[in-house]
């Protein structure tokens, strides 16, 4: 029987490498999209449509990151290398857990803030369940939320990011590579 290598059982499995950059891609897209809305959203006509797209993108995203979960919960990946600081690696764990709680939070916010909005929230079109009566409040507070933690969000992912490039170009010890192609 062969062997695997060592290297191989290190990386992330090839599903869970494309869930990753998936949703890194809709996530960039999201934050790109949603910060063109905040500079229409008073246009008369045309911020429907935008308001929408990043409705339905941001439901899409919450369904990768579910796919996402489900994966990591069933494939856990190799420990990162005992050559790595300790604090860098509770640095790293904190980091991963704080993504997965925002990569949840935010599309459950702003779905809540579209929901209890008059118009209610759609996917692609196709109007979803309202689960209460409106509540212009209740959609500004979570709106208000969704759009408070956008930053928090940036923040961990820039971390996140700068990290993979301390490891890639400076420690050269092939962390990133766990997730890369």
């Amino acid at each position: 029987m062969p062997q695997q290598s060592t290297e191989s059982y290190w990386r992330y499995s090839p599903p869970a490498v494309v869930l990753h950059w998936l949703i890194a891609l809709f996530i960039f897209t999201l934050f790109v999209l949603g910060w063109y809305m905040m500079t229409i959203e008073h246009r008369p006509g045309g911020a429907d449509w935008w308001f929408n797209l990043h409705r339905s993108l941001g439901l899409t995203v919450a369904g990768f990151v579910v796919l996402r979960i489900l994966w990591r919960v069933s494939h856990r990946p190799a420990e990162l290398s005992a050559n790595m600081p300790a604090w860098e690696k509770i640095l790293a764990r904190a980091a991963h857990w704080m993504l997965y709680a925002l990569m949840i939070v935010m599309p459950l916010t702003g779905y809540l803030s579209s929901s209890f909005n008059r118009s209610g929230a759609a996917f692609f079109g196709y109007q979803l369940p309202f689960w209460s009566a409106p509540d212009r409040d209740l959609s500004r507070l979570f709106f208000s939320i969704h759009a408070s933690l956008v930053w928090l969000f940036v923040g961990v992912i820039a971390l996140h990011a700068l990290a993979g490039l301390k490891h890639w170009l400076i420690d050269k010890d092939k962390v990133l590579q766990r997730m890369w192609f």
